[in-house]
């Protein structure tokens, strides 16, 4: 059976797409930054107790955010989130996708449980730390943030979490896992393949001994769909 690697996914996407920012309009800063007060004003009230004492502010990562988090912290734990599990459910028409050929991208969906990692943010002022974060993930108009409990080896904290928002546009639903990796194999935007994506992700879950069914599924059909698009030799 092929197996995905960088080399195949190189194969298949020789160039990148050209940007089109009419695919996919970002959100306005203003609103980034409503939305950011809003969650914040959210948080649940930090007491001395065990769950909510007050120790920082605490971020949940289950995907691109394990292997590129692009931003200080001052710990990192793993950490499982129960209610939620992680799964190609958003569209990409830009970055690593097209309106032609889009892509996928996780998020947290409903149900299951998702294993990860919490970052406690650098610095005193939570918005600072948080924004720069929250602009790069929100912009995009996919993702909701939510209060989530975490459970790590040192004991539950409240963590922040990009979760899926299912009222918007970009929500997939619940692909087959085989129109998921269709999609994944041909999409790619200006910024990259979504396979490799794919393929980043699942090394990150595997360098912290996660086993994640759906990424390993995944990572196969896609494989799979890259040779096929090969000339024979």
């Amino acid at each position: 059976m092929p197996v995905l690697t960088e080399a195949a996914i190189a194969r298949a996407h020789p160039a990148c797409a050209a940007d089109e920012e009419a695919a996919m309009p970002l959100l306005p800063e203003a609103e980034i930054d409503a939305r950011l007060d809003a969650i914040l004003a959210a948080r649940p009230h930090q007491g001395q107790d065990e769950l909510h004492r007050d120790d920082g502010l605490w971020l949940f990562a289950y995907g691109a955010l394990m292997w590129r988090p692009d931003f200080p912290f001052a710990e990192r734990r793993p950490a499982t989130v129960q209610g939620w599990h992680r799964r190609f459910c958003l569209w990409q028409w830009r970055f690593r996708g097209t309106r032609a050929n889009p892509g996928l991208m996780l998020a947290l969906d409903r149900g299951g449980r998702c294993r990860g990692l919490v970052y406690r943010l650098e610095g005193s002022d939570p918005r600072a730390a948080l924004r720069p974060v929250w602009q790069r993930e929100m912009r995009g108009r996919g993702y909701a943030g939510r209060w989530l409990t975490a459970l790590t080896p040192e004991g539950p904290v409240t963590a922040l979490a990009f979760v899926a928002d299912r009222t918007g546009g970009r929500y997939a639903g619940r692909l087959s896992e085989a129109e998921a990796a269709h999609r994944i194999a041909a999409a790619c935007g200006h910024i990259g393949p979504n396979a490799l994506y794919l393929l980043n992700t699942a090394r990150a879950c595997e360098a912290l001994g996660l086993r994640d069914r759906h990424l390993r599924v995944l990572q196969g059909l896609v494989a799979q769909r890259l040779a096929a698009q090969q000339p024979d030799t």
